[in-house]
C-alpha cells in the first residue's frame, strides 16, 4: 500500500492553515510557507527556555508528569524591531515555542514534522510529534541545540516542514474523538499528563 504525500496544490485545498504563505524568495530570511510537498511553518516570538540552573537551588528533575514552569524562562521577542526578534538558546539547552500558524488537520491525514536543513547544519534540532488526524491549534515546537554553543533562533521565520500523509480510508477514532489533550491550544504549552 502506497501512503501518498499531499502536494502544495493539495495542502492549499484541504489542509486548513492560517495565515497561509506561498514559498518565495525572501531575501535574508529563513524559508517558509507552502513547498512542492509540505508547508514549512514559521517559529513564533514566545519561547520558554530551559535556565541553565534550578531557580530554587536545588537539583532538578525534568518530570513530564509533574512538570515545573519554574524551570523554564519566559522569552517574548515581540515587541523588538524585525530584525531583533530572535531568542538564544544556551548551550546544550532546550527551548519549547509556538508557530505562527494555526492548522486543522484533516480526519484522514497525519502530519509528521521534520527540522530545516538551515538549523539542522548548525546544530539545532527541531522535534513535533505526529499531528493526528483532526487535531487543531497553534503547534508547539521542541528545539534543542545540540552545540556546545549559544545559538540563536529567528522569529516569524521558517523553523520546521510539516509533511501531510494521507490514509487510504478515514481512521475509526480521530484525536478530535478521543477529546486530546492539546487540541485547540492556542499557543506555547507545556506537558500535560491526562
Amino acid at each position: 500500500m502506497v501512503v501518498p504525500v499531499l502536494s502544495d496544490r493539495q495542502i492549499r485545498r484541504l489542509v486548513k492553515i492560517e495565515p497561509f504563505e506561498d514559498a518565495v524568495k525572501r531575501a535574508g530570511r529563513i524559508s517558509y510557507g507552502v513547498s512542492s510537498y509540505g508547508y514549512d511553518v514559521r517559529v513564533g516570538t514566545r519561547f520558554k527556555i530551559f535556565t541553565p540552573a534550578p531557580k530554587t537551588g536545588d537539583i532538578a528533575v525534568v518530570d513530564p508528569k509533574k512538570f515545573s514552569d519554574e524551570m523554564m524562562v519566559d522569552v517574548d521577542v515581540g515587541h523588538k524591531p524585525a530584525g531583533d526578534q530572535y531568542v538564544i538558546i544556551p548551550p546544550n539547552s532546550f527551548a519549547l515555542c509556538e508557530t505562527v500558524e494555526y492548522i486543522e488537520i484533516p480526519r484522514d491525514v497525519l502530519v509528521v514534522c521534520v527540522g530545516k536543513s538551515t538549523y539542522a547544519r548548525c546544530g539545532l534540532i527541531v522535534n513535533v510529534t505526529p499531528l493526528e488526524p483532526e487535531w487543531r491549534g497553534k503547534v508547539t515546537l521542541e528545539i534543542s541545540n545540540t552545540t556546545p554553543l549559544p545559538a540563536k533562533v529567528y522569529a516569524n521565520e521558517g523553523i520546521a516542514q510539516f509533511i501531510f500523509l494521507k490514509a487510504d480510508e478515514v481512521c475509526e477514532k480521530s484525536y478530535a474523538d478521543k477529546g486530546g489533550k492539546y487540541q485547540d491550544q492556542g499557543g506555547l504549552t507545556l506537558p500535560k499528563v491526562d
